[in-house]
């Protein structure tokens, strides 16, 4: 990527980006008004702990700018004279709603020497312009910008309510790799997927899961991509398992618990872990909970938590308590955990 930086520094760059969505480190797809699908409520809340995996293609609304070109030696591209930065979102250029690299292209394609560009920074709505664009033989802006419109990769999903068809996995929002903010999400589905391989966890270095996806069967629809998860509706038939209460944010204690994970092929395993300390309600940012693996098997088939996990359901006392979030790199026997109660409030 810095050759082609080198090489070419006003040119528009991105593509799809495969990442895997566990970074150990919202809203329907169409309109604003759209929301979640209701959960099951009432005294007594049951859902089913899921602990798959399933592939995850995220398409953005508008597209994400990742990365702005210094330019040749004594000159400036247009996306940084008109003051496109690292992170903002572009929506429309030259009246033309964009939402992928290629509306991008179209919409620079004729310019015809002004740049206007609507955009979102931190939440906030830009116009930017400029005039007298540098443009090529055939009239095309070279914007000097990088952009990335989607994203794909593999996660875990937490939970399946059986009354409301709705799903949540990975307990935290999938975000760009560059910029580290969260994607918009215009539309995005979750695919069937079987764990292929496992790279095991070592001090200082994540590991991680590989899988494939079915690219030709979508089981879920997402409808929110939140710091707290991402959301849709699925088929009950591939979310299958039994319903368990949900326990409250006062009811999780230290001790002894288990996750439910995906680490070979489709099947599911519990595993033993330890919860080692449970945070108050707002101490650390989206963390609940610190826990280790303590199961021989799943240690040695992963070294612990590794990239893929994140989603993980956990339960104690048979209830649902949380999902595994982040790996501590240093060590990745021990990680980060979202209480159920702080994902199911995002959901709404």
């Amino acid at each position: 990527m810095k050759e082609e930086r080198t090489k070419h520094p006003w040119l528009l760059a991105g593509a799809l980006l495969l990442v895997c969505l566990l970074s150990l480190s919202g809203r329907c797809a169409g309109t604003e008004e759209e929301r979640i699908p209701c959960l099951a409520t009432g005294q007594t809340r049951c859902l089913i702990p899921v602990g798959r995996t399933v592939g995850i293609k995220l398409f953005a609304h508008g597209v994400m700018v990742v990365g702005v070109s210094e330019g040749a030696q004594g000159e400036q591209p247009p996306a940084r004279l008109c003051g496109l930065k690292q992170g903002d979102i572009i929506t429309c250029i030259n009246g033309k709603t964009v939402n992928s690299i290629e509306e991008v292209e179209q919409a620079l394609a004729c310019t015809g020497g002004t740049l206007d560009i609507s955009a979102t920074r931190d939440g906030r709505e830009l116009e930017l312009s400029l005039e007298d664009v540098p443009c090529d033989a055939q009239g095309a802006c070279k914007l000097g910008a990088w952009v990335r419109d989607s994203m794909a990769g593999i996660g875990t999903v937490t939970f399946y309510d059986p009354e409301s068809g709705t799903f949540a996995a990975l307990g935290h929002g999938i975000n760009d790799v560059d910029t580290g903010l969260l994607m918009p999400l215009r539309a995005g589905s979750v695919m069937p997927s079987s764990v292929s391989g496992v790279v095991k966890g070592q001090r200082g270095t994540p590991g991680e899961l590989h899988g494939s996806f079915e690219l030709d069967r979508d089981v879920g629809v997402l409808c929110a991509n939140t710091a707290w998860g991402i959301f849709g509706t699925g088929e009950a038939d591939y979310f299958t398992g039994k319903a368990v209460e949900v326990a409250a944010r006062e009811e999780l204690k230290t001790g002894a618990a288990t996750i439910l994970a995906n680490v070979e092929g489709e099947s599911v395993g519990e595993y033993q872990v330890e919860i080692l300390r449970v945070y108050p309600a707002g101490g650390r940012e989206r963390q609940s909970l610190l826990l280790r693996v303590t199961d021989p098997k799943l240690l040695e088939e992963t070294g612990g938590i590794v990239q893929g996990m994140s989603g993980s359901p956990i339960l104690q006392n048979g209830k649902l308590v949380g999902a595994v979030t982040h790996v501590l790199v240093n060590d990745p026997t021990r990680g980060y955990g979202i209480c159920i109660e702080d994902m199911l409030d995002a959901a709404g």
